[in-house]
């Protein structure tokens, strides 16, 4: 079964890739900015992460706030690493990844789309919003701008 995170697979728009790690810019942007941290690597649970993949995500986690504070100004961020999904299916193969999501007390608004964030305060809903391509394509180029 292929992996939607490491190897050829992707989950929404490649951003960057790391030694260990790959991040997307999250195909749902209920909350702008959403991106998903991926180990590249078939590993299922945390407890079987690398020293040197700790250190790494450590320094992505970093670089991330910091880019995405930058670009949209987010309040706070929260991050998630749930695996339920991979269990929906039979013969489930969970994989470590991380929700990075960015949290708003205010409506923001990016490329002329307006964005709300109705939960703030509490644990973000899974609920889909999608945006058009190009405004995807802008998001992926600035933060790969302030990520150089």
């Amino acid at each position: 079964m292929a992996c939607e995170y490491c190897g050829k697979g992707g989950y929404g728009k490649l951003i960057l890739e790391k030694p260990n790690w790959k991040i997307f810019l999250a195909p749902s942007q209920r909350y702008m900015g959403t991106c998903v941290i991926a180990i590249k690597r078939h590993c299922s649970n945390l407890s079987e992460l690398k020293d040197v993949e700790w250190i790494e995500f450590s320094k992505i986690v970093k670089e991330m706030e910091s880019v995405l504070y930058n670009i949209f100004k987010p309040t706070l961020f929260n991050w998630s690493c749930f695996k339920n999904a991979a269990f929906r299916v039979e013969n489930p193969h969970p994989e470590v990844h991380w929700h990075l999501i960015p949290r708003y007390e205010f409506e923001t608004e990016f490329n002329g789309i307006k964005f709300e964030d109705p939960d703030f305060g509490y644990i973000p809903q899974p609920i889909i919003r999608e945006i058009p391509e190009e405004v995807m394509e802008k998001m992926v180029n600035n933060i790969r701008t302030y990520l150089k």
